[in-house]
């Protein structure tokens, strides 16, 4: 599906059924140097059992338009506008890492808007190490191994990910590269990573959110810990945290948990 948000045509991945203003929608916000194809099980279970689903590729990330964000806050306004775009009074916002940021802040900007959040392999402050910063500026391949290492705890995904004999790693590498290769103005690896290390109102967005809150977060991630969501966690009014055995990429690593808890989440 293509809507046009702030002059840009921008790509929603709809779980293969036919967008409906009449059933609720449940929006999945990706992460830095990913697209909407990481959500692929999450998305169509939701797309096919009563629900509409929107999971864009952020602006100028392979098949949306227009301007990368420079910032959560830019992400979080996309967003806003993108429900807008698409007519949708009221949603659900999930999102992973950067996303998770991105929907805290749209959230925090919109609270009547927004019936659920739930915030996936997220930290406050999410500060990027020094060393990935600059490479993922001036060495994004050996950055990207950096991340995609740091990024997992399997080896392999169980089949329910992307089919048996998927290789975690390798299909993780392959993903970041095309993205970072969608757009040849910007390095949207770079940026993507300075808007996480930047962002500093977690805290004062999460005292503005009015809906439930999830934490799904992986057991195993070393990208952002459990521990380092205590912060969001002590702010949240009406917050539930799922721990599942997975790493920072457990929409893949341990896709069936993932979607459980989400599925739990919105049933509750």
């Amino acid at each position: 599906m293509e809507l046009t948000v702030n002059g840009a045509k921008t790509f929603c991945y709809t779980g293969g059924k036919p967008f409906d203003a009449g059933k609720p929608t449940v929006v999945f916000v990706h992460g830095v140097l990913n697209d909407h194809s990481v959500w692929i099980l999450q998305t169509r279970y939701f797309a096919h059992h009563g629900w509409n689903v929107l999971a864009p590729d952020l602006p100028g990330h392979c098949k949306s338009e227009g301007e990368p964000p420079r910032s959560v806050e830019e992400a979080a306004d996309f967003v806003l506008d993108l429900l807008d775009a698409a007519k949708v009074e009221k949603a659900v916002l999930v999102g992973h890492s950067f996303g998770a940021l991105t929907v805290l802040e749209a959230a925090a900007r919109a609270p009547e808007r927004i019936t659920h959040l739930a915030l996936v392999g997220v930290a406050f402050p999410m500060k990027v190490s020094p060393a990935l910063l600059e490479n993922s500026q001036h060495q994004p391949m050996k950055a990207i191994d950096m991340v995609n290492v740091f990024s997992h705890s399997l080896m392999a995904p169980p089949p329910s990910a992307l089919g048996p004999g998927t290789w975690l790693y390798g299909g993780s590498r392959a993903l970041m590269k095309r993205v970072l290769a969608s757009n040849t103005k910007v390095n949207v690896f770079h940026r993507g990573f300075a808007a996480c290390d930047g962002y500093a109102g977690g805290e004062a967005a999460m005292a503005k959110v009015q809906c439930p809150v999830l934490f799904l977060l992986g057991r195993n991630d070393a990208m952002t810990p459990p521990k380092a969501a205590a912060s969001l966690q002590a702010k949240a009014r009406d917050a539930k945290t799922v721990v599942v055995d997975g790493g920072h990429q457990m929409m893949t690593e341990a896709p069936d948990a993932t979607l459980f808890a989400l599925r739990d989440f919105l049933q509750g």
